[in-house]
């Protein structure tokens, strides 16, 4: 769908990337520019002597490892530039204007330049040059790891690369929007977002309700969460099953008839969901001991069977075997000979009618130098030149 796209991804680390490696699963041309001794995003699971962070968000990529932090190596970074749709940074101002990257100058010489801008806090205030990652501006400064701490409790550590990647969907929307503008104007244009702006966008409803004078997590402090049909219970092997209930009045009935008790059904305490809530810390232990009294597999027949709203909460080694999961090409086949690589998560999004691109390794550092800077038109001598340097490296 998007051949012919030709995609600089100059960024680091995850979500700048992860919106490239979703632009090339539908078949554009990605450029993953690196320093000479690599992005430091491949040793980001060195201790398991397995680069599975890189598999993910590096495949179906070429590689050029050029130094722009030399006249040379910028030179080189502009003339692959001059001829891209994209190019993806995650720089913040100072260092744009160090490596000669500023959209303005950039869009003088490409005119037709999506400049693709992830940044951490936005490009404007006092945190604009602030180093982030998702921890810090996608999980804890939107106040999200805040409502997920347990009562009493301090906070816990988000899980890395989750914001990251719900931030790279929203940079591969706006870049879309981009190059749908342009083929209305035939300009190129800046675009951007920021891991901040998407965690307030992802905690929007609970912010919306602080704004409106009702915040949930100041409640949450004092008395911790207690609705009984948005929780977790604890089964008979200790494994966990959520409640997914927003409307209490539907699943109460098929809980009590799940756990065969109508007895709750007719008992004139519970005759309400006024009443319901009212006694909510006591219903909330009597499903508890209906939970823990059954093993999982006889509470997902159970739950099911009676139509109850609820999900397991499935560990890593069951989600990789999810049969939901890969009847509906979440989870995918690779065309890896990698025997660590023979599977892979693939990027969210379908269009009727059109495939995406199969799915080969993540590039060795440079892997690609020499072909990428030829198609470029740089001559052999220039190539060469550049690698005796120590500008470029090729593997």
């Amino acid at each position: 769908m998007l051949q012919g796209i030709r995609v600089i991804d100059a960024a680091s680390f995850v979500a700048g990337p992860a919106a490239a490696t979703v632009l090339g699963d539908f078949g554009a041309n990605v450029i993953k520019v690196e320093p000479p001794n690599g992005d430091s995003y491949r040793s980001l699971a060195a201790q398991y002597h397995i680069n599975y962070y890189w598999m993910l968000t590096s495949r179906n990529k070429r590689s050029i490892a050029l130094d722009i932090g030399q006249k040379e190596g910028r030179e080189a970074m502009l003339s692959l530039i001059d001829t891209a749709d994209v190019l993806i940074v995650n720089f913040n101002a100072d260092q744009l204007h160090k490596y000669g990257l500023n959209f303005e100058d950039l869009k003088k010489r490409n005119p037709r330049l999506i400049f693709a801008h992830i940044t951490g806090y936005g490009t404007r205030g006092p945190d604009a040059k602030r180093r982030a990652f998702d921890v810090a501006a996608w999980w804890a400064r939107s106040g999200i790891m805040d409502m997920m701490k347990p009562f009493g409790g301090s906070p816990t550590n988000g899980v890395g690369g989750v914001g990251d990647h719900a931030s790279a969907m929203s940079l591969f929307g706006v870049i879309m929007m981009g190059l749908y503008q342009r083929e209305k104007t035939g300009e190129g244009t800046y675009v951007s977002t920021s891991l901040a702006a998407n965690g307030i966008w992802s905690n929007g409803m609970p912010i919306q309700g602080a704004i409106a004078g009702f915040d949930i997590a100041a409640m949450l402090d004092e008395k911790g969460f207690r609705n009984p049909f948005v929780i977790s219970y604890k089964t008979r092997e200790s494994r966990y099953i959520v409640l997914v209930g927003p409307n209490p009045q539907r699943e109460w009935p098929r809980l009590c008839q799940a756990f065969g008790r109508e007895d709750w059904l007719n008992d004139s305490r519970f005759s309400d969901m006024k009443k319901i809530m009212v006694l909510r810390d006591e219903v909330r232990q009597m499903i508890a001991d209906e939970f823990s009294k059954r093993k999982l597999n006889d509470l997902v027949l159970v739950l099911s069977e009676a139509d109850v709203t609820y999900s397991v909460v499935e560990k890593l080694a069951d989600v990789i075997e999810d049969a939901q999961l890969i009847e509906n090409d979440i989870l995918v086949r690779t065309n890896s000979d990698n025997p660590d690589y023979q599977w892979t998560v693939s990027s969210p999004i379908e269009v009727g009618g059109i495939a995406k691109s199969p799915i080969v390794d993540a590039p060795e550092i440079g892997e690609h130098s020499r072909e990428i800077l030829e198609e470029a038109g740089f001559s052999a001598a220039d190539i060469d030149k550049l690698l005796a340097l120590g500008i470029l490296e090729q593997k």
